[in-house]
């Protein structure tokens, strides 16, 4: 009776009295002496009995008789028994697991499957020595308790087999209902289940996050079928599918897409030793979109986009939404000019023709590789880049407490002034503020033709983008999906993933502005045209510039009508009284600002001088109807390349989704990991800044003699082995070593800076 008692208490043990599903509870407190107990949960009876010896056995009970084994019982194959032993555990609330077999002329005459708790862990040995280097691991826990339950199948003949022993008892607890989706066997994730994560990573949501919303979408943690590990897991089985196949299968996936569609455009190059070291690529629907819109293109390289470190470099220009839009793509391992020439070189192949603008950062290794490729195409500079370095060049205190930067804003940024006025601008500047004599400045005013707006006023479409804070904004997109531990087919995964939410979003957008028109608010003719023949963002900035036009402009002068054409006079209120011409007539309109020339919207000078000069029609007003047209047509007839609940098993599954592994040898190895200046968790430090960096931190000292070549466990005086003296003589000797080698240190550190400066100077 008392061992009955303290079984009832351990069966209850940390349940609360609210979850029913985990309380267990004797219905038959039999003391009659016939050794016989049954426990009733919420989903089974099992009945516990006690062995001669005063072993306690559990007895499943199985709602289903015809699921639960029996002695000679024919199975027609092996892994039919083994299959219908592990359901009749899953059901009851245990696991099983494949143990020893005997075999006979290569054929398995006897096989035994066991409960999972059977046999004992070998004792771990306890790591007690601190110094020692190697050891066990420590279990904390062990599900093994030598249980007995077990089935053996001996073979009969024609592949079939026969339960010759079934041992039903259990020396433990069977796993109640609440717990059941905790084991093993109903932790197999379903089809369902990897499809959900494997469209979740597509995304850039990891496994524990997909578990969490898969879990919310079943209704419980019970109802999903595995365990967070689970995921997690498949998430490494996806890489380890991948593993070193990882160049050849993207090369592959190029492959059949250009077999699918034939403007799709791929190129890819090795090194001597069969490493991936370029790829670029461009789909049909960014080859089209450069045709409309490949004016001008921003070129920027995004780091910790794959686990390789190559560098992500995607073409951008801007479309008519006035939002981003991407041209091409490229992946390489190293910023010098090769690479960046071989880049150019292909997507002048997949587009045709040269960009009128390229807009780049003060990257060196572009800077000499554009002209190479692009002969015709003129080379921006970033002003945001630029603009960007002014605290660290002249100081945060110059730059944030004083007026230097709001005057200097005034002739950078300005594309209204002439060029001569941007020199005098800033030549006054300088003097005002005593920078005359800083070298970085006048380096810029040097090049002030590659970045300065003043001097791309007559260059068509050249204010479409004045600065690469538009790749800023596209790098910051694509990390949104991707991750710095991508494996190149998980890479692309996520960069499709993030094509498609871009050019859904210009979808959106021209949706919206087909079904909609935005209010006029000017009264003039001309904008209501404006607002039928505009895209919505273009045509706030157009209209911004007509109200400017009735508000902020004064005809000066007007001069005769001479051949259709009449000049005005316009004096800008807001640009402190500065005189613009325009002339203007029945199809013509250009004003001194060419606002019109670089952005391709006329400005509110021509908008005032239309208005006076009574034109009705944005047509008339000089814009290209048959190219916009055009350009609507072409948009239309974009389209996507589109490629290609029954059990399927892991393999096949993965297959399916990140596609067939190669049969054949692999011929295009992974890349070799690159280390560029913008990638990984370190960036390169000069031998310079490792100087001053080493001389500002404080030594080590030693505790015992205040020697700050050694510390006190190496210290010569530790032990008391030699006098004092000796001690002193020893480090005094070990001084002198690091104070050589120092004097060594400097005189590299000296020999490289030379050597840099004469690459530099080259």
């Amino acid at each position: 009776m008392i061992t009955q008692d303290l079984f009832k208490i351990s069966c209850n043990q940390g349940v609360t009295s609210d979850d029913s599903s985990c309380v267990s509870r004797f219905i038959n407190d039999d003391t009659s002496g016939n050794g016989s107990t049954s426990l009733e949960t919420d989903d089974a009876i099992s009945n516990y009995t006690f062995s001669p010896g005063g072993s306690r056995y559990c007895l499943p009970v199985c709602d289903d008789a015809n699921c639960k084994p029996s002695i000679n019982q024919l199975f027609d194959s092996l892994e039919a028994g083994i299959k219908f032993y592990s359901e009749y555990g899953r059901l009851c609330g245990f696991t099983t697991r494949r143990t020893a077999e005997k075999t006979r002329d290569d054929t398995i005459v006897s096989k035994y499957v066991v409960c999972s708790r059977a046999g004992f862990n070998e004792k771990n040995e306890l790591i007690s020595d601190r110094n020692r280097k190697k050891g066990v691991r420590r279990r904390t826990v062990s599900g093994r308790c030598g249980c007995n339950a077990k089935i053996i199948l001996k073979f009969v003949s024609n592949e079939s087999y026969r339960v010759s022993v079934f041992v039903e008892g259990h020396n433990h607890n069977l796993v109640s209902k609440a717990g059941r989706h905790f084991l093993r066997a109903n932790r197999e994730m379903s089809y369902t289940s990897r499809n959900f994560m494997f469209d979740s990573m597509k995304v850039n949501i990891g496994a524990s996050q997909s578990f969490s919303f898969m879990k919310e979408l079943v209704g419980g943690f019970a109802n999903v079928g595995s365990t967070v590990k689970d995921f997690r897991n498949f998430s490494r089985d996806l890489k380890q599918y991948v593993g070193e196949r990882d160049a050849q299968m993207i090369i592959e996936k190029f492959k059949v897409k250009k077999e699918s569609c034939e403007s799709f455009y791929y190129a890819y190059d090795l090194d001597t030793e069969g490493h991936l070291t370029k790829l670029f690529w461009a789909d049909s629907i960014a080859r089209r979109n450069y045709e409309l819109y490949g004016d001008v293109v921003s070129f920027d390289a995004t780091f910790d986009t794959n686990k390789y470190n190559m560098v992500f470099c995607p073409f951008t220009g801007v479309d008519k939404h006035d939002r981003c839009v991407t041209f091409g793509f490229a992946l390489l391992s190293k910023e010098d000019i090769p690479h960046f020439k071989w880049a150019f070189d292909h997507f002048l192949l997949a587009m045709g023709r040269n960009p009128v603008c390229i807009v780049t950062d003060q990257c060196p290794a572009m800077k000499q590789a554009i002209p190479m490729s692009f002969p015709a195409t003129k080379h921006r500079l970033c002003m945001w880049h630029i603009m960007e370095k002014f605290p660290a060049k002249l100081g945060n205190f110059i730059c944030k407490e004083t007026a230097l930067m709001e005057n200097m804003k005034k002739y950078i940024w300005s594309s209204t002034i002439e060029p001569f006025e941007f020199e005098r601008g800033w030549k006054a500047v300088l003097k005002e503020f005593k920078l005359e004599g800083n070298r970085w400045l006048w380096e810029m005013y040097a090049i002030r033709t590659s970045w300065i707006p003043a001097f791309f006023r007559d260059k068509p479409m050249f204010g479409l983008m004045r600065t690469t804070s538009r790749s800023e904004s596209e790098n910051n997109f694509f990390s949104q999906f991707h991750r710095q531990s991508d494996t190149l087919c998980e890479f692309y995964l996520r960069f499709e993933s993030a094509m498609d939410k871009q050019r859904n979003e210009t979808a959106r957008l021209n949706e919206e502005g087909s079904s909609a028109l935005p209010a006029t608010v000017t009264g003039m003719f001309i904008e209501a045209e404006a607002a039928e023949l505009y895209t919505r963002p273009i045509f706030y900035k157009v209209q911004e510039e007509m109200v400017a036009s009735g508000y902020n402009m004064r005809i000066q002068n007007i001069g005769p009508l001479v051949d259709g054409i009449k000049c005005y006079q316009m004096k800008d209120v807001m640009l402190k009284d500065q005189v613009f011409e325009v002339k203007v007539g029945t199809n013509y309109a250009e004003c001194s600002c060419k606002k019109f020339v670089m952005c391709g919207i006329l400005c509110r000078h021509a908008f005032c001088a239309l208005n006076h000069f009574e034109v009705k029609s944005v047509n008339k007003a000089g814009v290209n109807i048959d190219k916009l047209n055009y350009v609507d047509k072409t948009i239309k007839q974009l389209s996507s390349d589109l490629g290609d609940d029954s059990y399927i098993t892991k393999k096949a599954h993965l297959e399916m989704l990140m596609g067939p592994q190669p049969s054949e040898e692999i011929t295009i190895h992974a890349p070799k990991a690159c280390k560029n200046k913008g990638s990984g968790l370190k960036r390169f430090v000069s031998a310079r800044e490792k100087a001053i960096n080493k001389g500002n931190k404080r030594p080590r000292q030693c505790k015992l003699c205040l020697s700050t070549v050694h510390d006190a466990r190496t210290c010569p005086g530790k032990n008391n082995a030699c006098a004092e003296k000796d001690v002193e003589k020893a480090c005094a000797e070990q001084d002198m070593e690091k104070a050589c080698a120092e004097q060594d240190m400097e005189k590299a550190r000296a020999e490289q800076d030379v050597e840099i400066e004469e690459t530099d100077a080259n």
